[in-house]
């Protein structure tokens, strides 16, 4: 049982597993989004447990060396996936958050810019990264972190997500940067 007394039927697929734990918050942050709080899956130990084996097990199928999580949700998703397949973790953080020499890459929001960076050594050369994230939406962010691991040297050989907004557009607007690379989705509207 979770913490709300509901015993998960472990007879339905996974995606509706993980579906039932996610709650639907209107009007935040802001007057016309559903945030997608993903809060209750992660405070269920079984759910949480099994997000991370089947992003784990596409860090293993596709022969990742190393896990890439984007802040900040994408980074409590992408730790534990980096532990379960035995690989380290970098984190893609927001400008100004780490330290030493870093890379950056900008990309454009609904209404400005923003941007994004990495340690300049983050990744051994020839590194073969798996980006985890949990939500992909309108895919700006995703789109420059996968820049911005290529210009550190490394090679993106997937991405995984928890959820993907598929009514947003974010995959056509990835495909081109993608290029080939499988971008795997556990849950999809």
């Amino acid at each position: 049982m979770d913490q709300t007394g509901i015993a998960p039927d472990e007879s339905l697929p996974l995606s509706q597993r993980l579906l039932g734990r996610i709650r639907d918050v209107p009007d935040f942050p802001q007057e016309g989004i559903v945030f997608k709080d993903i809060t209750p899956l992660l405070a269920d130990p079984g759910a949480f447990s099994d997000l991370v084996d089947a992003l784990a097990d596409l860090a293993v199928r596709q022969g990742a060396t190393a896990v890439a999580g984007l802040e900040a949700r994408g980074f409590i998703l992408a730790a534990p996936v980096a532990l379960k397949a035995g690989l380290g973790f970098v984190p893609v953080r927001k400008a100004g958050k780490l330290p030493g020499p870093t890379l950056a890459q900008s990309y454009a929001l609904e209404y400005g810019t923003a941007e994004i960076e990495v340690q300049r050594d983050a990744f051994a050369p020839g590194s073969r990264v798996l980006v985890v994230d949990d939500v992909l939406a309108t895919g700006g962010t995703l789109e420059a972190s996968i820049r911005l691991i290529r210009d550190a040297g490394a090679q993106v050989v997937a991405v995984g997500l928890l959820m993907e907004l598929g009514f947003l557009g974010g995959r056509d607007r990835l495909h081109p940067t993608l290029d080939g690379v499988p971008m795997e989705a556990v849950i999809t509207l």
